[in-house]
This record gives C-alpha cells, sequence and structure tokens, in this order.
C-alpha cells in the first residue's frame, strides 16, 4: 500500500481556501439518500452545488443497475468536532502511552481535524453503492467502520477483500475520479471536491471551498 498522506497533516493545513461562494444544496431528488446519518436539520443531505454535478456526473458513468447511494454531505463545525474530540479520547484510552501529537495523526485516519475538515465545507461525501432497488452493494467493510473495528479494511487499497468487494470499490473509484473527485485512502467511502485535501492531491493552488453554515 501507498504512502499515505493523512487530512491532519501540516502540508494539508497550509493549502490556502479561496472560497468561490457556491451555495451549499440538497442532494435529495437528485441522487439516492441514505438517512442513516440523517439529522433534524437535514445538514447531511447538503453539498456544494459543484460537487453534487459532479457526483450526477459519476452517476452516469456507472454501469446500468448501479446507483450512488449518499450517505452524509454537510457537516457542522460543532458536531465535527464532536466525533473529533470522541474518537480521540477512544484512543487515548487504547493507547495511554502515545503522545498528543500520535493521538491526533491517529484520529484523523477515521475523522478530520475541526480546522481542516471537508464536511464543514460541503465538499466531502461519504459514499457507497446500492442496486438499482437501493440494495447496498458489498464494499468490504460497513460504512463508517473505524480502523479498529475493521482491522484496516476500512482504508481504500486494503489487502485481503473479497473479489466483489474490490471490484465494487474499483468501480465506485473509476466513477467518481473521472469526475474530478479525490479518495481519503484510509476510508473507501469518503469522497471529496475543492477541499484542502482535493488541492494537495490534484496539485491546485487553493481549495475552493472553506467552512459554510448551512
Amino acid at each position: 500500500m501507498r504512502d499515505i498522506v493523512l487530512i491532519s497533516d501540516s502540508r494539508v493545513a497550509a493549502i490556502p481556501v479561496e472560497e468561490n461562494g457556491e451555495p451549499l444544496v440538497d442532494v435529495r431528488g437528485r441522487l439516492r439518500v441514505d438517512g442513516r446519518s440523517a439529522d433534524p436539520d437535514g445538514a447531511f443531505a447538503h453539498l456544494r452545488e459543484g460537487l453534487l454535478l459532479r457526483l450526477e456526473e459519476a452517476q452516469a458513468r456507472l454501469p446500468a443497475g448501479h446507483r450512488l447511494l449518499v450517505v452524509e454531505g454537510y457537516r457542522p463545525i460543532a458536531e465535527q468536532r464532536r466525533i473529533f474530540e470522541d474518537y480521540a479520547a477512544f484512543l487515548e484510552m487504547k493507547f495511554p502511552d502515545m503522545s498528543p501529537g500520535w493521538i491526533r495523526s491517529a484520529a484523523s485516519r477515521y475523522v478530520s481535524p475541526v480546522e481542516v475538515a471537508p464536511h464543514t465545507a460541503g465538499a466531502a461525501v461519504d459514499l457507497t453503492l446500492c442496486t438499482g432497488d437501493g440494495v447496498e452493494l458489498d464494499l468490504g467493510t460497513p460504512l463508517n467502520a473505524t480502523p479498529e473495528q475493521s482491522d484496516g479494511a476500512c482504508y481504500t487499497g486494503a489487502p485481503g477483500l473479497s473479489a466483489e468487494a474490490r471490484h465494487h470499490r474499483r468501480l465506485l473509484g473509476a466513477a467518481l475520479e473521472s469526475a474530478g473527485l479525490v479518495n481519503y485512502p484510509t476510508e473507501w467511502w469518503h469522497w471529496s471536491y475543492g477541499d484542502r485535501y482535493w488541492a494537495m492531491a490534484t496539485g491546485a493552488r487553493a481549495a475552493r471551498y472553506g467552512p459554510r453554515l448551512l
């Protein structure tokens, strides 16, 4: 597996943001949406307009009988902070001898520190594949499985997956990459466009989207 640059890396935080002002738009009615991460305000179903257009492009590239299934997009800043702090606290309990810097880096395999989090900008989407009838396909682990829960199988390029799961990951990746999205390699389900991590991965001079309020 190639070396992975984590989103907590200082090189990611150093990338400037040149906010382009695109609105957050509701994806419901345009893509299939799953409600497992739904919040009362429906924030989870919102994305930047440019990202949604690229997801629709990716959807059109999938073979017949396959659909993108959006699980979570925009995430309020307070919720992002809570998730990061809760997971960091879990790691502190599991690895009590590790330094705060190590804990922060390890936590960022699964959830972004709030200051660089693409979900708070509406620039990231957690998604999977399903059939035309909405039945989820096998991608090797449950969506949002931590590295500890999945024994590392949540990593996009993890070895030891079934042929079916590997095929579905490649299918998903080919469609999304062709539409300009980038994957966070520790989470097969996490894809983004226009954020700092996207800028680092593509060589863009600046990110296009910064944190927003819905």
